[in-house]
């Protein structure tokens, strides 16, 4: 899979959980992949106060991602 594949797919996992997070009044953005291996998010509106973020992103977010996207390592959220 290529740069623009692994963006495509990773776009396809966050337009997938999206509709959860803004029905909590949050939304997610994606900033970049590095390496191939590692995404950086950032979540907004609700999100970034929410005390369970960390969990959403690593059980919801994460897992989503590498379901589209296996070779992916890690989702980071930059604040």
């Amino acid at each position: 899979m290529n740069s623009e594949e692994l963006k495509l797919n990773v776009q396809k996992a966050l337009d997938e959980i999206r509709p959860f997070l803004q029905s909590d009044g949050g939304d997610i953005n994606l900033l970049s992949i590095d390496d191939d291996k590692f995404v950086k998010v950032q979540l907004v509106g609700a999100c970034t106060s929410c005390s369970v973020n960390q969990m959403t992103l690593k059980s919801g977010v994460e897992m989503t991602i590498k379901k589209y996207a296996p070779q992916i390592e890690s989702v980071i959220n930059v604040e």
